[in-house]
């Protein structure tokens, strides 16, 4: 593995500590979403996105927070509809809090990133944020002037982070211009893309934390996977390669999301990392552990999504967290003493 050795300062040694459980390893929920949550709703409701309440996305991020955060290290939530949910959090649960506006602007060409009006780090943190969460759009085969943009965006609020003396996570959302990013065009290049991205985030200029990535590979194109597409574009073997080159781009952290795929095709992903020893340190898991929860709410009501967190639900974070096993602890990662040992 390629990872170096990294100073940090004692309030990002605190946030990492307080977003991750006993062994240093990230197993965290995540409910930041807005536009895609609107859209789980829209769908079950039968009516457009912009006519689902913020009423209702804040009840059901409020409902997952309680029933799923006793299982989780921590929950990643916006600031726009999540509050209430932070409040109703597990004691033992951290917090993170998403910085950047949902979506980008499809209007301007990039995908480029934007921060919710009327927030700060500072802000963010006086709510009782542990640690801030920036999602960014990120293909390396776009163009020097765009990524230009992003990289001078990313180290601002790196070095704002820093400033507070807060964890700064980087969710990066890898994409080509002109590709379906579920498409089988997009799946050959995807662990071009997802390499890239760890390498240059995890440069020193960013100040980055923990990298929060998709796999290196569309699970839907693997071979024996759950979320088959009917096309193989790689054997597992070849997939663990894939895992296992990506993390050797990485010289500090990084923790995988679910990217709206199913519970079983999630854990498959997670099996294929541990299994080829990729080195990663925990997952922000979403809509793979709740989205099938919405239906259930908008249909029968919040009993009845009560009832389904704590069957469902549970059984659904419980199985991811039973892939971590093979994770390794964040300060492992950066070469850091555990916790409670000298630096």
């Amino acid at each position: 593995m390629n990872r170096m050795p990294s100073p940090l300062s004692a309030g990002k040694r605190k946030g990492l500590e307080s977003v991750a459980d006993s062994r240093g390893i990230i197993a965290a929920l995540a409910i930041d979403q807005r536009s895609a949550l609107r859209s789980l709703f829209s769908k079950a409701m039968a009516v457009e996105p912009s006519a689902v309440s913020p009423g209702h996305l804040s009840q059901f991020k409020e409902a997952v927070s309680s029933a799923l955060t006793p299982h989780a290290s921590a929950i990643l939530l916006d600031p726009e509809f999540g509050l209430p949910a932070a409040a109703k959090r597990a004691a033992t649960a951290g917090l993170l809090l998403a910085y950047e506006q949902t979506g980008y602007d499809k209007n301007v060409p990039g995908r480029l990133p934007r921060l919710l009006d009327g927030w700060s780090v500072k802000r963010l943190i006086e709510v009782g944020a542990n640690a801030v969460k920036l999602l960014l759009y990120y293909s390396s085969r776009s163009s020097a002037a765009i990524n230009g943009a992003k990289y001078s965006f990313v180290e601002k609020v790196g070095a704002e982070c820093a400033a507070a003396d807060v964890p700064f996570f980087l969710e990066l959302v890898s994409y080509a211009e002109n590709m379906d990013e579920k498409g089988i065009e997009f799946a050959r290049i995807k662990n071009e893309v997802v390499a890239a991205g760890m390498k240059e985030f995890s440069k020193p200029q960013y100040q980055v934390d923990v990298l929060k990535i998709g796999m290196p590979v569309n699970l839907s194109f693997v071979e024996g996977s759950p979320s088959s597409a009917g096309e193989t574009l790689y054997t597992r073997e070849q997939a663990k390669q894939h895992f296992l080159h990506a993390a050797a781009c990485s010289s500090i952290p990084f923790i995988y999301l679910s990217e709206g795929v199913s519970n079983s095709a999630f854990q498959f992903g997670l099996h294929l990392a541990s299994e080829a020893g990729a080195g990663f340190s925990g997952v922000l898991c979403g809509r793979a552990t709740w989205k099938d929860g919405v239906e259930i709410f908008v249909k029968q009501g919040p009993r009845a999504l009560q009832d389904w967190l704590g069957r469902e639900g549970v059984s659904n974070i419980e199985n991811v967290n039973k892939c971590l096993a093979a994770a390794i602890p964040w300060f492992d990662a950066c070469k850091l003493a555990a916790p409670g040992r000298d630096l």
